[in-house]
């Protein structure tokens, strides 16, 4: 029986882990995509360096990163070694990299 439970009690750990991770997996719809894309080409951002910084979805930036607002759009944008980045505003954590077309 503790062995069950024991076996239970981790299933549902690692189940709820499983949970968070994919509930941090933001996906920026393609048309949302192209929103973004043209505003940043029309409102372009100097390019800024964060070495040991890798740039994933998920990823936290420093709070001292400035971003950009996109009007009427939830994330804002800056510009990581020449790669466009949406971030979300209230945790600074990316939800996309918009690499270059």
């Amino acid at each position: 029986m503790k062995t069950y439970m024991i076996t239970l009690a981790a299933g549902a750990i690692l189940m709820s882990g499983l949970g968070v991770a994919m509930a941090d997996t933001i996906i920026v719809k393609p048309d949302d995509q192209k929103v973004y894309r043209e505003y940043v080409h029309k409102n372009p951002l100097a390019s800024i360096k964060l070495p040991g910084v890798e740039l994933n979805v998920g990823t936290r930036l420093d709070d001292k990163v400035e971003l950009r607002e996109v009007p009427n759009e939830r994330y804002q944008y800056t510009v990581i070694e020449g790669r466009t980045v949406l971030v979300d505003p209230d945790t600074h954590q990316v939800v996309q990299v918009l690499d270059a077309e």
